[in-house]
């Protein structure tokens, strides 16, 4: 049977899972859970033959044995509140907020170090985009210390992303450290006004150990971001990696890595790129749990 999903949040990245879990061969969503009765999401679910409520999470919490999986689409304040009544409920949680109750989750670096968590954390869209580089770096060479940049049309950054930034920025640089590997690390976002609008970039810089071997640090980015491509497929490099010598802080070698990444294009439009890259990662994580929380339903 495919994994029963419960979707909370009804706005832009609620309405991609959908999309993308109705081409999933294992999961299907079963309610999109919502607090405006008038929201477009939830009429766009109707459509789809998805249930829907816009009385909030106290209606799925109610049914909660009829669901084996709740991928939280809301705020990072949203999150805090309702994490200790899914514990409560027995339900296991995918955070899409920058809340980070769990543990950090990003599936091309330690998704079966963490499977076995109730509640995962897919960090931020940047997050998803660089935290996979810097863990390729750090996998051959010593980090001392990391930075990324994510940039993102400002079309693309709704109500929730706007909320959310503090939090964005220190959940991401908390990722960098503990996903990456990186001994210390920043996180900035900008959000570019530009129109057309522009497709997520992101820029990542990387401090490491003098003696790293470059072609080893470049055939080690190169297999990540394949990784990442399984299941983000609008994921590139942008430009050849740049490594330095002794430009980095301290004389270490300075690594730059120049990622770009396209939107599927199944809810979202295409240069939302940052919105894409955390749903795709989302349902990357979903398919894998669906096995043991398909042993715990039976």
């Amino acid at each position: 049977m495919p994994l029963r999903c419960a979707i909370v949040g009804s706005g832009n990245i609620g309405s991609d899972l959908i999309a993308k879990m109705r081409r999933s061969p294992v999961l299907e969503p079963r309610l999109l859970v919502g607090i405006d009765r008038a929201s477009d999401g939830l009429r766009r679910a109707r459509r789809a033959g998805v249930e829907t409520t816009s009385d909030g999470v106290d209606v799925l919490l109610e049914r909660a044995d009829e669901f084996d999986l709740v991928l939280e689409a809301t705020s990072a304040a949203a999150h805090l509140a309702n994490a200790p009544r899914y514990r409560e409920a027995g339900l296991a949680v995918l955070d899409l907020t920058p809340a980070a109750v769990g543990p950090y989750v990003v599936p091309a670096v330690n998704l079966d170090q963490v499977v076995a968590e109730p509640n995962l954390n897919m960090v931020t869209c940047g997050g998803q985009a660089t935290v996979p580089i810097v863990a390729a770096i750090s996998a051959v060479a010593s980090v001392s210390y990391a930075e990324i940049v994510a940039t993102l049309a400002s079309r693309a950054a709704g109500p929730g992303t706007r909320a959310n930034i503090d939090e964005f920025t220190e959940t991401t640089s908390d990722a960098l450290v503990k996903v990456g590997g990186a001994a210390s690390g920043k996180a900035i976002i900008v959000l570019n006004p530009a129109e057309p609008p522009v497709i997520m970039r992101n820029t990542v810089f990387a401090a490491v150990d003098p003696s790293a071997d470059h072609d080893e640090l470049r055939a080690s980015i190169d297999k990540t971001v394949s990784l990442v491509q399984s299941y983000v497929p609008g994921y590139e490099l942008a430009a050849p990696v740049q490594i330095d010598p002794e430009q980095g802080p301290g004389g270490s070698t300075k690594v730059s890595v120049f990622v770009r990444v396209r939107g599927a294009g199944d809810y979202l439009p295409m240069y939302a790129g940052n919105l894409d890259i955390i749903t795709a990662a989302a349902i990357a994580t979903a398919e894998r749990l669906a096995p043991q929380l398909e042993r715990t339903r039976a």
